[in-house]
């Protein structure tokens, strides 16, 4: 008994954790998804870490939504991204660099 109270009380834990986290959108996932993550370095970039080389900048979203469809490296040392990504589109790409500087 004394092992499922626990167990119950783990999956409990790691599911207000997960709902407090912020989620990727779609869109992200799929098309950025592979090499990027919101809070963690992979191929590319965090995206928080974007967000934060870019906070305060005036023309942060039209600067990121040029680079996203542009493609490059954008001073990261961590390889080329290729232009739009995965294949993204105009508007996922605006949708998505709005997303992108919400992150704290």
């Amino acid at each position: 008994m004394r092992t499922i109270v626990t167990a119950l009380a783990l999956i409990g834990t790691f599911a207000a954790g997960s709902a407090l986290a912020v989620d990727m959108p779609k869109e992200g996932k799929t098309r950025c998804g592979a090499c990027h993550s919101i809070e963690k370095k992979m191929v590319g970039p965090a995206w928080k870490d974007v967000a934060a080389k870019y906070a305060g900048n005036a023309d942060a979203e039209k600067t990121l939504v040029a680079n996203i469809t542009k493609g490059g490296a954008f001073g990261w040392k961590l390889g080329n991204m290729p232009p739009k990504g995965m294949g993204a589109t105009e508007p996922e790409i605006q949708s998505l660099a709005k997303f992108i500087l919400t992150l704290k």
